[in-house]
């Protein structure tokens, strides 16, 4: 066996050993979906644009497109073209919950990025800003949360609404009803069949359940907030690798301005199923968020 062949050999059992152990060198949710050859994306059923089922029952929206730019992000870095993607409803009380034990590596929803929430779980760069206040009939008199005094109220479990909504009452003597809905569409429909007078959510979750009822003219949003908070897709906490490669995916997105055409399909034109347009162009408070990408909480 001549120098250069011993040399070559030598090349190659390094190579092989090389391969496993930079391998190792993963961890948390990537070490999981290399080892299992999935990912787990948690969806949301009716939480209009962000992620909700279309005619065909499959999840879609704007939120649902930023996560695919992770899963393809993913696919690229562990080279693992033919990954699985798996789809897994959540609801806003279990989405927490299912991240932190291990059954979705991916939240794509309506999630706001709060304090309390990142000693749970972590979060990418924020990718919508919204306002948390409420939908009324037109017919109700009803023209600020103050007006809410003495009414029933619909929110949905586990969203910030709940304790906002709890605080603002003890702050300004303000007494409500609540009833819970299990999601946003059942939440809404109360007020609809005139079981609560107003539902207390995310503004821009309020228009899109308007936007899709039977008669969207006979509702209206009140202009009042009870606080601003960011969207973002959710993560598990304490997983930098992930977490830097969420961040890369869609801060880029971000600044290099493809994010304005995304922004566009889902909210400034007709979306599926029913070809309603949401009306909704991007906020001062939108535009600086994409400008400089951050995961900050409130």
């Amino acid at each position: 066996m001549t120098k250069t062949t011993r040399l070559a050999l030598s090349a190659i059992v390094c190579a092989v050993l090389a391969a496993p152990a930079a391998a190792q060198q993963l961890s948390g949710t990537l070490k999981k979906i290399k080892e299992t050859g999935s990912i787990t994306v948690g969806y949301r059923e009716s939480s209009i644009p962000f992620s909700y089922l279309d005619d065909k029952q499959q999840p879609i929206g704007y939120a649902m497109d930023l996560c695919m730019k992770i899963v393809n992000a993913v696919k690229a870095d562990l080279k693992m073209p033919g990954l699985k993607v798996q789809l897994q409803p959540v609801t806003s009380s279990n989405r927490i919950p299912l991240m932190q034990n291990g059954t979705i590596d991916l939240e794509c929803g309506s999630t706001t990025n709060s304090v309390e929430r990142q000693k749970q779980v972590s979060f990418g760069p924020t990718y919508f800003v919204i306002n948390v206040t409420a939908a009324v009939k037109k017919n109700s008199k009803i023209n600020s949360l103050a007006d809410l005094n003495g009414k029933t109220i619909s929110t949905t479990s586990g969203t910030t609404s709940v304790p906002l909504l709890k605080k603002y009452q003890k702050t300004q003597n303000v007494e409500v009803k609540e009833i819970y809905g299990k999601d946003h569409a059942e939440s809404f429909l109360l007020v609809a069949d005139d079981r609560a007078a107003a539902f207390v959510m995310d503004d821009i979750l309020l228009a899109g359940q308007i936007a899709n009822s039977r008669n969207p003219s006979d509702y209206r949003i009140i202009p009042e907030s009870l606080r601003q908070e960011p969207y973002s897709m959710m993560l598990r906490k304490d997983d930098p690798q992930f977490k830097a490669l969420v961040d890369k995916t869609i801060g880029g997105v971000m600044t290099s301005g493809e994010i304005d055409r995304i922004y566009a399909k889902w909210f400034t034109s007709p979306i599926p199923p029913k070809g309603i347009n949401m009306n909704f162009p991007m906020t001062p408070a939108i535009r600086e968020a994409f400008k400089s990408p951050n995961d900050q909480g409130v």
